[in-house]
């Protein structure tokens, strides 16, 4: 359940019969709240209102355990939207990270439907699956998760121009493009998500150089909110600025030539290849420590959720923490 005050302030918590939630602004009992519609308000000991809600799936991403940076509900809408996630699609997801835009894949295909899933680090995979479980109330019938290199899993569980699409969110999606136009049927959707202007400039001219995909298409969005308050219509001090950038193409057919744009690029817009490194494409890794911590406070959330025994009144985590 998602509380909001008066303020705007939100409290995600799960209700169990017997307890209490307590904020500096008073405090309320769960068995108050269990059996309301949807929609209602309560009023704690101290007569503060909150309105109550089930989160949606954007909130609970953006509350949930996360050992890697998650990808923003704007962005995963995007992907969701321009890839053609459609109901029954097959879809291979590579860079699972915490699981926030593995839940929207899974929502977008449906049951019958199937996301496979490939994650390189064993802890990022564990943090991504009990976040996954505990959103959709246990194993989701069209997910499947393997630990490993994009490289060396797809040969193995897709065979050859069977997926509808291919979404990566990793650092060096360049290098795993000939296992992903063998897995595409043609026609199907290969979309990226990259952090910064340096990795988007190599992945389009790779796709390029690699022949057998369509014209890149790339952009970012952003989210500003507007302060709506009588004549005071303005936008919001704060916005949801650049948080990554998206690149979509999709697999021609076998013997097909891409048609090249023409186009005048600027002098020295093609330098000559060097090796990238993490470092300088600005990527930042989560501490062992952080990790540790993380991996820990989602398993027991999940274990308790398989039990049925909550921590009651507990919020998954405050702003600051989701924020790291």
């Amino acid at each position: 359940m998602q509380l909001t005050d008066n303020r705007g302030r939100l409290h995600t918590i799960t209700l169990t019969p017997g307890e209490e939630f307590h904020t500096h602004r008073g405090f309320y009992r769960h068995d108050d709240i269990i059996g309301k519609s949807e929609g209602s308000n309560i009023e704690t000991s101290s007569g503060i209102e909150y309105q109550l809600l089930r989160p949606l799936l954007s909130d609970y991403v953006l509350s949930m355990p996360r050992g890697a940076a998650v990808v923003y509900p704007k962005d995963a809408a995007q992907i969701v939207g321009m890839a053609d996630i459609f109901p029954g699609a097959r879809v291979i997801e590579a860079g699972v990270g915490s699981g926030g835009l593995t839940m929207s894949l899974l929502r977008a295909v449906g049951d019958n439907g199937s996301v496979h899933s490939i994650e390189r680090r064993e802890d990022f995979a564990a943090i991504a699956k009990a976040n996954v479980e505990i959103f959709f109330g246990g194993p989701h019938p069209a997910w499947d998760l393997s630990i490993g290199d994009l490289a060396d899993v797809l040969p193995t569980v897709a065979e050859k121009g069977t997926i509808d699409r291919v979404v990566l969110d990793m650092l060096a999606p360049w290098e795993n493009l000939d296992v992903v136009a063998d897995a595409l049927a043609p026609g199907g959707v290969f979309i990226s998500y990259v952090a910064t202007a340096t990795q988007l400039s190599r992945l389009a001219e790779d796709l390029r150089a690699d022949g057998r995909f369509t014209e890149p298409l790339a952009w970012e969005s952003l989210v500003r909110n507007w302060h709506l308050e009588g004549l005071a219509v303005r936008p919001v001090h704060r916005m949801v600025g650049h948080t990554g950038f998206l690149i979509q193409t999709r697999r021609l057919a076998d013997g097909t030539e891409a048609i090249v744009r023409k186009r005048r690029p600027a002098k020295g817009a093609y330098p000559v290849d060097e090796e990238w490194t993490a470092e300088d494409m600005g990527e930042r890794q989560p501490s062992e420590k952080k990790l540790r911590k993380v991996r820990r406070d989602v398993t027991a959330l999940h274990e308790a959720a398989e039990a049925g025994e909550f921590r009651a009144g507990e919020p998954l985590y405050s702003d600051e923490q989701a924020d790291d």
